[in-house]
């Protein structure tokens, strides 16, 4: 089984806070975490959020929750993730997501590591080639895969974003691409500016009372399905 790690922060340059906001009476975070206990795949979510005294109020708010949580650096993104790694001992698979994703798919994020699996690939994403909508974005690598990364990725770009380093050609490792039919790229459901999550608590408010696990599908059939051009 493998184990998500969710990166979060209350520093977002443009969406302070973003991550506590309230959907339907709960912060954002806990809204997708919700989402993300539907995986199959999933033995276990933690969050990786930083050591920075403007996280301390998301620790305190997931600590509250009963969340398993990893602290670490700011800005070396990656180093967290080692970080949570290595005092998680985790040995098997491990799912990147990010807190601004409330809208992420279990179905997408089971099919990346069923992907990553039966393909015996080190990183799988369904971002080298992009079909789903934004938002629902999911990494799979092993944790050789990873800690590999934090060993040799020097450059600072490398160390925010976690993962380019993996996908580099000259790093060599074998890569799967989960492609989906039809092509959604088009759409945009992640939240960086708060028109994005105005959108989202319209989702939310349209879908979840009557479908807590409603689809991708039950989405897109919304009169005001968001795509990137909305942005």
């Amino acid at each position: 089984m493998a184990t998500a790690i969710l990166q979060a922060r209350m520093s977002s340059s443009r969406l302070p806070g973003k991550v506590l906001k309230p959907l339907l009476g709960q912060p954002m975070i806990l809204r997708q975490i919700e989402r993300l206990r539907r995986c199959r795949e999933l033995d276990r979510i933690v969050v990786a959020t930083s050591q920075d005294p403007s996280d301390d109020i998301l620790a305190e708010t997931l600590a509250r929750a009963g969340l398993e949580m990893v602290r670490g650096p700011l800005d070396d993104v990656l180093g967290r993730f080692v970080l949570a790694a290595d005092q998680l001992q985790l040995e098997g698979e491990i799912v990147r997501l990010t807190a601004d994703c409330p809208l992420a798919d279990p179905g997408v994020i089971d099919a990346c590591v069923a992907l990553r699996r039966e393909g015996g690939f080190d990183y799988a994403s369904n971002g080298q080639v992009r079909t789903y909508p934004r938002g629902l974005d999911v990494e799979v690598f092993t944790a050789t895969a990873l800690r590999r990364a934090g060993a040799e990725a020097i450059s600072p770009y490398d160390r925010e974003h976690v993962t380019p380093w993996l996908y580099r050609e000259e790093t060599a490792l074998r890569l799967g691409k989960l492609v989906g039919s039809p092509d959604l790229s088009e759409f945009r459901w992640t939240v960086d500016l708060p028109a994005d999550f105005d959108f989202v608590s319209q989702v939310f408010g349209a879908l979840y009372p009557g479908n807590p696990a409603f689809t991708t599908e039950d989405i897109l059939a919304l009169p005001f399905a968001r795509r990137e051009t909305d942005a």
